[in-house]
């Protein structure tokens, strides 16, 4: 296992640039740029880094701070900000780093447009999506918010993420199955196209355990045994839908829809992590078991992950889901490292 966690990281440093025209302003594809998806692979490197002890890989990211730095930042906006979750884990007192950080969270805290309910605006390079809310913004930029509260002892920022949770799951969740939309609009008060977007549920199947984790006793139990609710009810839906492989489709409960891999891999993560805490019965870790094998038969002999589909938007078309591109991405080399480590506890 821990040979494939090292292929699997190693190949996310050196997936090639897309051959196709993104559409996002800032690559999400080269490891090399500040964006979302880099912050999401960053993450998994580091959660590599821990379960192997290799200096190397936390050198690497080092190097890729101080480079991006170097470089100058982008704007700031909600996917902008997911990278900072791994400086906080190893920014190593660094003052300049500490003050990137104060500056960010500040600027989630006093600036980022909220919607009604002061929920936080999901956000993209030069793009703000107005009075939304997102499944990705949890991840993007509340688990960041959660770290430097610590970081910092500011326990209003740390308040200010309880609050996202428990608006963004209250108007994204779909009660009649347990699973989450991917969006919410305030100014239609509609889910878009009501579409359970894989990925999109991921983010909260891992964000919930790792909340949890980096709170510690700045959660109380009353909010702590919420999510742990929401999780279980997510992760009992998930079971109905896995299907015979081990994966789940990038419409959940859709079966015209294709298998995706960085969905199932942030599942089997949350799920594995969920199980070992005691969070939710352990009858679920047969559905992780199940999904780890789905996950080895997605990556090649490179440790280049398949079957991963490519930076995707809200729609109110489902059939917008079902024609995304797939291809390679560092947040699918992540999610399924992620998922990998977390295996071997």
């Amino acid at each position: 296992m821990r040979e494939l966690i090292k292929k699997t990281a190693q190949s996310m440093l050196s997936i090639e640039k897309s051959k196709f025209q993104e559409k996002c302003p800032i690559s999400i594809v080269d490891i090399n740029k500040w964006e979302w998806a880099q912050g999401v692979g960053l993450y998994g490197l580091y959660r590599y880094y821990e379960v192997s002890g290799d200096e190397k890989y936390l050198d690497i990211l080092k190097n890729w701070f101080k480079d991006r730095i170097n470089e100058g930042l982008p704007e700031k906006c909600v996917n902008t900000c997911a990278p900072l979750l791994t400086l906080s884990f190893v920014y190593d007192g660094d003052e300049e780093y500490k003050a990137l950080m104060k500056e960010w969270a500040l600027w989630l805290m006093n600036d980022l447009e909220r919607a009604p309910e002061n929920g936080f605006v999901h956000s993209g390079s030069g793009v703000v999506c107005h009075n939304q809310l997102w499944d990705d913004t949890l991840f993007m930029c509340v688990l960041f918010l959660a770290r430097a509260g610590i970081i910092f002892g500011e326990d209003d920022w740390l308040e200010e993420t309880k609050r996202q949770f428990l608006v963004h799951l209250r108007y994204l969740t779909d009660l009649k199955t347990g699973l989450m939309f991917h969006g919410w609009s305030f100014e239609d008060r509609s889910n878009f196209a009501e579409a359970k977007w894989g990925r999109g549920n991921a983010w909260v199947t891992v964000c919930i355990p790792d909340y949890i984790d980096i709170m510690g006793d700045k959660l109380e139990k009353g909010m702590k045994d919420y999510l742990i609710g929401c999780l279980d009810s997510q992760i009992r839906a998930l079971e109905k839908y896995q299907t015979s492989s081990g994966m789940w489709r990038t419409l959940i409960d859709d079966e015209t829809t294709y298998e995706e891999a960085s969905a199932t891999a942030g599942f089997g993560y949350g799920i594995h992590k969920a199980v070992r805490l005691g969070y939710v019965d352990k009858r679920f870790e047969a559905c992780a078991i199940k999904a780890l094998e789905g996950i080895k038969g997605c990556i090649d002999e490179n440790g280049v992950v398949d079957k991963v589909s490519y930076g995707t938007g809200l729609s109110y078309d489902v059939n917008y889901y079902k024609n995304i591109q797939i291809l390679p991405m560092t947040y699918g080399q992540a999610l399924a490292i992620l998922f990998l480590s977390e295996s071997m506890n």
